[in-house]
């Protein structure tokens, strides 16, 4: 056990030796560092978890294995593994725990080190695995930090991109929506944008590798290629509603049952997530369809069989992903014989902001049914903050009496 752990220590070491583009979010989780709390960070395969973690800890002696050697995945006694830790470490109260959901009952010995006085930091790629045990058997004991792949402030942070009053210029808001276009197809992926990697090869590989490690394996799903025709269909047909009943009738599968477990596997695993349709009954709400959303943009190209000119679509996948980063209560709405508004923010009992996303908003046809929509769904739902994120067109316009902002993306990306 004690060579296990000191071939870890060379990772480890390696790992702090590294130079990375900083993260978001790392304020906070040092500041969590003062208390005893046990830090969870949870998020997509390659997203950069560890490296996150390793940036949190930079500065402090810490221990660190990863669970995702195969040399620690039988084991199964703790404290074997407590004595090669000190061996290595000495006295650090400080350990890194990596992938820990491939260690058996992985709960109860982080339960025990906590009442010991270990400040312990965990990283898993399953939502539902980690969120479930840590309930169950850490209530009240832990705090979550949740990571992404880059989002476009980091992307453009990795690029050397400079964020300053240059920005108002429009040469350099040219340059930038060429970033911005770059990331859509690409997707935040780390090693994708830091290294000159074939994006396609990469990001199907790693599909093809959450699909069959995370989700096959460790669910023992049983018809495999009835997973891998789901995740392609609610990927490739991002940012539009779904039922289970109608993905049982397209794909045929035998079961409505069948389809919602797979689906809840494939967000458990952070290849996909589903936003509700808003509306002031829990139980209409619970009976709509929803929409589906890839975790990364550069995810939808790699997989999808054919190309097509749907900018709109995947700028408010991007958009989902940003309020999901956000840490936002969104939805989406569509009222009684109305058109969709694409996001509804709530905070906490009040609606707080109507979004729509539109690529286009020179056409005047499709400006006029945009804007409409949105008026409607504001005095409706009695929220009178409207926004529309266009690609390159910036104004506030009034509308059948209310008032509308049009914002590029970009800037909405980066205005956090």
């Amino acid at each position: 056990m004690k060579e296990i752990v000191l071939s870890q220590k060379i990772e480890r070491d390696e790992l702090l030796r590294g130079r990375y583009v900083q993260r978001e979010g790392l304020k906070r989780a040092r500041e969590s560092l003062q208390g005893n709390l046990i830090k969870v960070i949870i998020g997509p395969r390659r997203a950069g978890k560890s490296v996150f973690s390793i940036q949190m800890l930079e500065g402090l002696n810490f221990a660190y294995l990863n669970f995702d050697d195969e040399r620690l995945m039988s084991t199964s006694d703790y404290d074997e593994l407590l004595k090669a830790i000190r061996q290595v470490y000495g006295e650090t109260k400080l350990i890194l725990f990596d992938e820990i959901q491939n260690l058996p009952k992985w709960e109860l010995f982080v339960n025990r080190l906590h009442r010991r006085g270990f400040n312990v930091i965990l990283t898993g790629s399953n939502a539902h695995l980690l969120s479930r045990e840590l309930s169950t058997h850490l209530t009240g004991r832990y705090t979550q930090f949740q990571i992404f792949p880059f989002s476009f402030l980091e992307f453009l942070r990795a690029e050397e991109f400079a964020m300053d009053e240059a920005l108002e210029l429009k040469e350099r808001q040219g340059l930038l929506l060429g970033r911005l276009d770059s990331y859509l197809e690409r997707g935040g992926y780390p090693e994708i944008v830091v290294k000159d990697l074939d994006v396609k090869n990469y990001l199907t590989t790693l599909f093809e590798s959450v699909l069959f490690k995370d989700i096959v394996k460790r669910y023992g799903v049983r018809y495999t290629k009835m997973l891998s025709d789901l995740a392609r269909y609610l990927i490739t047909n991002h940012s539009n509603e779904f039922s289970y009943t109608k993905l049982k009738n397209i794909l045929e599968f035998r079961s409505v049952h069948t389809v919602e477990n797979y689906t809840k596997y494939l967000a458990e695993a952070f290849l996909m997530f589903s936003v509700d349709r808003f509306s002031f009954k829990l139980k209409e709400q619970m009976r709509s369809p929803k929409k589906g959303y890839a975790y990364d943009t550069g995810i939808i190209h790699a997989i999808k069989l054919k190309t097509g000119n749907d900018i709109g679509r995947l700028m408010e996948n991007l958009v989902a992903i940003e309020l999901m980063r956000r840490e936002l209560e969104f939805y989406y709405y569509r009222p009684v014989n109305g058109k969709e508004v694409d996001f509804l923010i709530k905070r906490g009992s009040k609606v707080d902001e109507l979004i729509q996303v539109c690529y286009d908003i020179n056409d005047y046809e499709t400006k006029k049914r945009e804007l409409a929509s949105l008026a409607k769904a504001g005095k409706t739902i009695g929220c009178d903050r409207l926004t529309v994120l266009t690609w390159d067109y910036k104004a506030e316009e009034k509308y059948s009496g209310e008032s509308i902002i049009f914002l590029p993306l970009w800037r909405w990306l980066i205005s956090r």
